[in-house]
């Protein structure tokens, strides 16, 4: 997993405990170790949005492989922080980055799978229609209009 090796693994399996059936879901772990983003809101206004304080180790080893994923070049979650902080102060789309591991490990120890690195592309293949009407949005802000066409198969 991109920012979490053997003993960042071990340490997470001696906090945690390494059973997940305690965990009703993913963001039970989360909220435990304090990187599930909190949400405040009331008649349409947005109060203070931060996380409670949870386990530090945890909490610590997560920030520091957030750090590391989002400088690879070849990992999804760089490209999720890339997408949030465009429209987020960097540190709530750090939160989130911190939250998306969270979920993986309590997927990983309770389903006994291997995790799966779903690439930089996952996003353009999840909703390939919106990543065009991203692209022709961006190009026809920096001038000319431009139109595409699908390719005719013959």
């Amino acid at each position: 997993m991109p920012g979490i090796d053997r003993l960042g693994a071990e340490i997470i399996i001696a906090e945690t405990g390494g059973d997940m059936a305690q965990f009703a879901s993913a963001n039970h772990l989360a909220s435990r170790t304090g990187v599930r983003p909190g949400q405040n809101e009331s008649d349409g206004v947005n109060r203070s949005g931060r996380t409670r304080p949870g386990n530090s180790n945890p909490k610590r080893l997560l920030g520091i492989a957030a750090m590391d994923a989002i400088r690879r070049k070849d990992s999804h979650l760089a490209v999720f922080f890339r997408r949030i902080a465009a429209r987020r102060v960097g540190r709530r789309a750090l939160v989130a980055v911190m939250h998306k591991p969270t979920i993986v490990i309590r997927h990983v120890l309770h389903d006994k799978t291997a995790h799966r690195e779903l690439g930089t592309d996952h996003f353009t293949k999840r909703d390939p229609e919106r990543a065009m009407r991203r692209m022709i949005r961006q190009a026809n802000d920096l001038g000319p209009t431009i139109r595409f066409e699908p390719i005719a198969a013959t």
